[in-house]
């Protein structure tokens, strides 16, 4: 009686659940076409009675991404042509001229040349700026001018650029170029490897495998991991890294989503190479995506020091959805979470704030959770060090210069004016920390802090209620106070500043692989791991 009982309870239960799962998908379905209709309407309406003529193509494709815009920077949309720009940009090998290039609105400006490739043989330099590409002006070009120094290899691309204000012409002879996911590997001292790892492609674990094999094989017994300015790449390559260090079926990362087919563990799928060798490995602000993933689960797991400044953040998972006549949508689909269970995502984009930002969680509110070995670790936005080193982590006053571009301009200036033929004797003077002050101030280097753009607006408001005046002298000394401190900033971050300067001056006369060799003998991020690595208590404790 009891089970008959059971089953006349539960069969209407069920009958109930499947009523307001199919409703509610009903419903969220008519709300879907009743909007598209009303869409089809407008966007018909418009095209065919707005007063001068319209680019359909051109409204839908603003449409689209305007839309987007309020939900997270990674969904985008792609027309045609951003997918065939997706499908050279996002592959590691490709043919061009080899280098680095930024593309501005009015001219594309080579960044970084690689050694022996064929914009270093045509003679371009870092800083040379690009303004026609054939006989295509670059400031009428309309989409990624980037792509016009693509073609295939063997074949000449002829280029206009400004050096130094002086108008110039090259002839590059395109090739196959490599960028490799491990741009360098080298002995430390005689028992610490140094590996850096630059981008998570399809060749990353392969690559860092071949690496540490061959330090190992020179005698490294212990290693240091640089993820620094690693943007992230494939996530299955994150999980292979993990692997390198630690045993087979460990859990490296989870993804998280409403929709059931995207939530998805991840384990290591093979033998470790290594799980005893001590490791450290080096984060900054702009380590972000799998490099969290990669560095998180190894903290997670108290298999690695991690030591430098925080990173970036990003804690949202893409993916790339096919749509119609040969357009494309990435589309965030998850988050994901490191073993202790931490979603290391920086910014809130669905709870902005007045202005419409998106929101930080503030420090009070990160949740803690627990290492392997019972650690205390915690969320609230990217990985945190084991050791953060304060000259790691970027000043406001040093953003600002980054984002003028103004340390990259200085090196330019400053290659064209001096002489360096020795690396290792090579260090900027007190004289050079003047020189690039006055180089800001020529520039016209200003920058606003949040302070003054809170006072700015609350001074806007004061207006409006008619006190301006009763407050304004106390305004005018705070704001003479702030500037003060901005016209110390610079100086007090100096080391900082120097630092950055060193880096990019040294890239100039002795590429990227001249840099990673000054590094070992100057970077502090790496001096403090070697002295980690060098006493194994000192190891010890910070995974204990």
């Amino acid at each position: 009686m009891k089970t008959l009982l059971r089953k006349r309870i539960f069969i209407p239960v069920l009958a109930l659940s499947i009523f307001v799962t199919t409703s509610a998908f009903k419903s969220e379905f008519f709300e879907i076409a009743k909007q598209i209709e009303i869409f089809t309407t407008l966007f018909k309406e418009l095209n065919m009675n707005y007063v001068d003529e319209t680019n359909p193509g051109d409204l839908m494709d603003t449409a689209i991404k305007s839309m987007l815009e309020d939900l997270d920077p990674y969904t985008n949309f792609m027309n045609e042509q951003d997918v065939e720009a997706a499908r050279i940009n996002n592959t590691g090998d490709y043919t061009g001229i080899g280098a680095s290039v930024l593309t501005l609105k009015d001219k594309l400006v080579i960044v970084e040349p690689y050694k022996d490739y064929p914009a270093d043989k045509a003679g371009l330099k870092a800083g040379d700026e690009i303004i026609k590409v054939e006989n295509v002006v670059v400031a009428d070009f309309k989409d990624d001018a980037g792509n016009l120094l693509q073609g295939a290899s063997g074949t000449t691309v002829n280029v206009t650029f400004v050096r130094q204000g002086k108008t110039q012409t090259a002839a590059i002879k395109r090739e196959a170029v490599e960028i490799h996911a491990v741009p360098h590997f080298s002995m430390i001292n005689d028992k610490t490897g140094y590996v850096v790892l630059r981008k998570f492609n399809d060749k990353a674990s392969s690559e860092t495998i071949n690496a540490i094999r061959s330090l190992k094989n020179q005698g490294a017994e212990k290693l240091i991991l640089d993820l620094r300015g690693n943007p992230g790449g494939l996530l299955s390559e994150a999980v292979n890294i993990v692997n390198i260090f630690v045993p087979q079926n460990q859990l490296v990362v989870t993804t998280k989503s409403k929709v059931k087919k995207y939530n998805k563990t991840y384990y290591t799928q093979r033998e470790a190479i290594d799980t005893e060798i001590p490791l450290v490995v080096l984060i900054d602000g702009r380590s972000a995506s799998a490099s969290e993933i990669v560095s998180g689960a190894l903290q997670d797991l108290d298999r690695a020091v991690v030591v430098g400044a925080r990173s970036f953040g990003k804690g949202l998972v893409q993916r790339p959805k096919p749509l119609i006549y040969g357009t494309q949508m990435k589309i965030t689909i998850s988050r994901y979470y490191t073993p202790s269970g931490r979603c290391i995502q920086a910014l809130d984009y669905w709870n902005r704030d007045e202005n419409g930002k998106a929101t930080r969680v503030k420090k009070e509110n990160y949740s803690a959770f627990k290492t392997k070995k019972g650690r205390t670790v915690y969320d609230g936005g990217g990985i945190q060090p084991d050791l953060e080193l304060v000259e790691s982590v970027y000043s406001p006053i040093t953003n600002a210069i980054l984002n003028d571009n103004l340390i990259f301009n200085y090196a330019t200036e400053y290659y064209y004016k001096n002489s360096v033929t020795d690396l290792k004797s090579f260090k900027l003077s007190d004289s050079d920390f003047n020189n690039f002050k006055a180089f800001l101030d020529k520039n016209n280097f200003n920058f606003e802090t949040k302070t003054e753009k809170a006072f700015e607006e609350a001074m806007e408001v004061a207006n409006d209620e008619q006190i301006y005046a009763a407050i304004n002298n106390e305004y005018t000394s705070l704001i003479n106070t702030i500037n003060t401190y901005k016209n110390r900033a610079v100086d007090n971050n100096k080391d900082q500043l120097l630092s950055l300067l060193s880096d990019e001056i040294v890239k100039r006369y002795f590429y990227r692989e001249g840099l990673y060799e000054y590094y070992l003998a100057n970077n502090l991020e790496i001096q403090k791991a070697k002295e980690i690595l060098k006493n194994p208590s000192t190891y010890s404790s910070y995974l204990n």
